[in-house]
Parts: C-alpha cells; sequence; structure tokens
C-alpha cells in the first residue's frame, strides 16, 4: 500500500470577496481565510497552525483543535462531476495539507503522525459551512460534502516542526481504530437517534471537545439546528 504524503501544503490571509451593494445573498460581500495559496519549501507548523494562514471566523475556525485542515485530492475527480464544475480541484475547501493515498476510511480520531518534524494528531471531522457554498455559488454544496461524507479531517499539533510539500505522513500511534473518519460523520449526521452510538463516540478522548460537547446534548434531548452551519447568510 502507497505511504500517504502531502502533495500541497496550502495558507492564506482573510481575504473579502463579493459586491457590497449586492442585493442577492450569494453575491454579498463576505470574508474567509478559504482561499489559500501553494507554499513552497518548507514552513513552520506550530500549535495554532500554519505560520502565516489566516481564519476569518474565529469562533468556528483555526485554534489548537482545528490546527490544520486536510483534504483528500483523489475526492475532487467527484466534486467536478458532481458540481459540473471542471475548475474545482486542490485548495477549493480551503484545506491546509492536500493528500493522496489517506481518506476518510482510513483515518482514525487519535492517529498521531510524524510529518516532516512535526507530529499531528487526528482531531474531528470537518462540518462544512456555508463558504464554499458562497464561493462556488452551490447552494446546497456544505449538504452535498456532508452527505458524500468527503469532509475532510483536522489536526492538532502535538510536536511543532517545519514541514514540506512532499513529507511523507508516518502512522506512530493509532488507539480508536473503531473511530474511522467515516464513522465519526455516520453517527452524527447519519444515525441521529442512536444515542449509545452517541455516548461510545462522545467518550472517545482523543475526540475534540465540540463534537464531545455537541453530541453529549444530543443524548440530553437537545438535537443541534444545522441551517445556521450549512445556509448561513446564503438564504435569506
Amino acid at each position: 500500500m502507497d505511504k500517504p504524503i502531502i502533495d500541497t501544503i496550502l495558507k492564506g490571509k482573510v481575504k473579502r470577496v463579493g459586491d457590497p451593494n449586492a442585493t442577492k445573498p450569494m453575491e454579498k460581500q463576505w470574508e474567509s481565510g478559504m482561499f489559500k495559496k501553494e507554499v513552497n519549501g518548507s514552513i513552520w507548523l506550530g500549535k495554532t497552525g500554519l505560520q502565516g494562514d489566516e481564519v476569518a471566523d474565529k469562533k468556528n475556525h483555526g485554534g489548537p483543535e482545528k490546527a490544520v485542515f486536510t483534504y483528500p485530492i483523489r475526492h475532487y475527480d467527484y466534486w467536478r462531476k458532481d458540481l459540473e464544475l471542471e475548475t474545482i480541484g486542490i485548495g477549493a475547501h480551503g484545506e491546509n495539507f492536500a493528500v493522496h493515498h489517506m481518506d476518510e476510511s482510513n483515518v482514525c480520531i487519535g492517529d498521531s503522525y510524524q510529518v516532516g518534524e512535526a507530529i499531528i494528531q487526528v482531531s474531528q471531522p470537518r462540518q462544512p459551512c456555508w463558504k464554499p457554498a458562497r464561493r462556488f455559488g452551490v447552494m446546497d454544496f456544505a449538504l452535498r460534502i456532508q452527505k458524500s461524507g468527503r469532509t475532510g479531517w483536522y489536526f492538532r499539533v502535538l510536536k511543532e516542526g517545519n514541514v514540506t510539500a512532499g513529507d511523507t505522513i508516518e502512522l506512530m500511534e493509532r488507539p480508536y481504530p473503531q473511530w474511522t473518519i467515516d464513522a465519526c460523520n455516520d453517527v452524527m449526521h447519519v444515525q441521529k437517534d442512536n444515542l449509545r452510538l452517541a455516548g461510545d463516540l462522545a467518550s472517545c478522548e482523543l475526540l475534540a471537545e465540540n463534537w464531545k460537547n455537541t453530541l453529549n446534548k444530543r443524548i440530553r434531548g437537545k438535537q443541534s439546528n444545522i441551517e445556521k452551519r450549512v445556509f448561513g447568510p446564503n438564504k435569506e
């Protein structure tokens, strides 16, 4: 089996786009750090992400538990067909690492990897928001990402260091082989009424706290409303 590698590293500054005078929600002005560009050479990976990388919405993005957003390159073949958009490709989801030979079926919560000088650990699946939809003019894009399971995932950083495109991603430890990203997405988005599974996942020590909180609220009878996340200001 081919070893996982970082094909491309990307970072970006917060960018303001859209028309400030627009009346249609999808055309209005908005800010995002998802417009990232390829990094040439080595770059420092710190506890909260790549040096010089930015996020606009610090409440829902960034921070130690979302230090590195990672996305499999192979998914872009699917999105080019699904969206009928030949131009969609690496960087379209705002990822920091575009990777080969790993995906939601073979990456697990708590996986620790050596990459370059750094050690990183899987913290949570990504829950897509409304911004990719705005970027590509597809209202239900977040829901399509969620339903397809092609979400990508986040790493926390256990050891800081320089990383470089082309670095292999060497698995060091896998404490929760049962909790693949696919399995987590299934619990969160498909089997919403299965409180036993919600409890099992919430008890996973290395799962990010925000996921644990959502699952524990569900167990207490409080289901989250995803409308704000997936549609946001795209809908009036």
